[in-house]
């Protein structure tokens, strides 16, 4: 993604001007990262529009893995190698 669709990934996706099934992948990392995920039957027939079984399968475990490598990093108050102590971290402590 390009600094701007990124911009726009992060705005309202209703007006994001990005690719539909960009939009659709955006909406299903939105949803399985929330508190209480759950596919309404709407965005499952968003993901049908673009992707088949295989691909929805897919790419909700790669975001599933991605979505819980985060939280971990965040629990355990993990830093990339090249960060020091002074280095603040992203996150509320």
């Amino acid at each position: 993604m390009s600094e701007p669709e990124a911009e726009q990934a992060l705005g309202d996706l209703d007006r994001a001007d990005l690719p539909a099934p960009t939009v659709a992948a955006l909406r299903l990392a939105d949803c399985l990262t929330s508190e209480r995920p759950l596919v309404d039957n709407a965005l499952y027939a968003e993901l049908r529009h673009h992707f088949d079984e295989g691909q929805i399968l897919e790419l909700g475990a790669a975001l599933t893995v991605a979505s819980g490598w985060q939280r971990m990093i965040e629990a355990f108050g993990i830093r990339p190698d090249s960060w020091s102590e002074s280095t603040p971290l992203p996150w509320p402590q």
